[in-house]
């Protein structure tokens, strides 16, 4: 049975685009853990660079906690419902969240300030993922392309009452209003949804920086021509963002099935009070 890095091939680029002067999205991916991070931060005074640094940060700091303690991400703790890795994911964007409002409630210049987050761990051939906001999953598997996570947006709550199509939003003025983010609140409420994983499925993480300005067609048309060059791969995403205009900071992470990956039950020792 393969370990993960030998299962998992990735590969991620952000860039600040055309427009603007600095870039606010703050990526991290690492295969050995299985881990994919992507934030897309928001705040003037370059607060958003700060808001999406510590969400990412926090989030690496968390998973690193709980796989230290060896915690089997997989099974059940006594007191929940789901396996491990929901735990540790629905922890790690609330100790963001509390970090990301305490640091702009401490300091005036952070006022405001917040992020977009995706955070996913990849274990037991399947991958959970939790999102807040509008930055996206979507999975590539044979030739499906589709999106993984729902924006929390006001332009998704305009398609979901009906009173817009998909292709009017495609047009809208309101592409970039969020109705979640991380560190608004003292509080917030991520979404989290499991899938099962196949070999030969390339998953897509991204910024609205991407799919605000490239239509989905192209992007699965690029990911298909450079399948085999992730690293390739994600600067022709890149590109592909720039080339219609640039006008966000752009962010995509490949993660590349390459095989199974199974839990095994010698994996992991024994459940870890880390989380009690």
């Amino acid at each position: 049975m393969p370990n993960l890095s030998q299962a998992l091939e990735m590969a991620g680029l952000t860039d600040a685009g055309l427009i603007r002067d600095h870039n606010e999205d703050t990526i991290h991916f690492d295969a050995e853990k299985g881990l994919v991070v992507l934030a897309d931060g928001m705040g003037g005074y370059n607060a958003g660079e700060v808001a999406s640094g510590i969400a990412v940060e926090m989030v690496c700091h968390v998973v690193h906690d709980a796989m230290q303690s060896n915690a089997p991400l997989h099974l059940q703790r006594p007191d929940s419902l789901w396996p491990a890795a929901h735990d540790v994911l629905m922890a790690a964007v609330h100790y963001a969240n509390q970090s990301i409002y305490g640091t702009a409630q401490s300091q005036p210049q952070c006022a405001g300030m917040g992020t977009t987050l995706i955070c996913a761990l990849f274990y037991d051939s399947r991958v959970a993922v939790a999102h807040v906001g509008d930055s996206r999953v979507y999975r590539l598997r044979a030739d499906e392309f589709l999106q993984l996570t729902r924006d929390h947006s006001y332009l998704q709550e305009q398609i979901d009452s009906g009173l817009i199509t998909q292709d009017e939003a495609k047009h809208s003025e309101h592409k970039n209003l969020v109705t979640r983010a991380v560190g608004i609140d003292s509080g917030v409420q991520a979404e989290l949804h499991e899938y099962p994983v196949l070999p030969g499925d390339i998953y897509l993480f991204c910024s609205d920086g991407l799919s605000d300005m490239a239509d989905e067609t192209d992007i699965a048309d690029t990911i298909i021509a450079f399948n085999n060059n992730l690293a390739l791969n994600a600067t022709q995403l890149v590109q592909l963002a720039n080339d219609m205009g640039g006008r966000d900071n752009i962010s995509a992470i490949l993660v590349k099935i390459k095989a199974d990956f199974p839990a095994s039950s010698g994996l992991w020792s024994k459940m870890s009070a880390w989380f009690t």
